[in-house]
């Protein structure tokens, strides 16, 4: 199964890219997906704390299950939002 992975404002300019497929055996969870992203893109680590994560336009936890042809949206914090200093 394959998913679109969007990045928005800091995550895309820290990962150079706009958009990702990433491709999974069975149905992996948003956390699973993150950490994959995480393996790819080691810029994203320091983010961990505080994405927050959208599929198909919904926000979701991290235990939400994707599925075939889903879009997962990083979204980072805006105008700070998060608790650690992220570098």
């Amino acid at each position: 199964m394959t998913v679109k992975v969007r990045f928005f404002a800091v995550l895309r300019e820290r990962t150079g890219v706009s958009s990702t497929v990433l491709t999974f055996e069975g149905s992996p969870s948003v956390h699973e997906a993150w950490q994959l992203l995480q393996q790819q893109y080691p810029v994203l680590g320091p983010f961990s704390e505080c994405v927050t994560f959208a599929v198909n336009r919904e926000y979701v936890n991290q235990h939400h299950r994707l599925h075939d042809g889903d879009e997962l949206a990083l979204i980072p914090p805006v105008s700070g939002g998060c608790d650690r200093e992220v570098q």
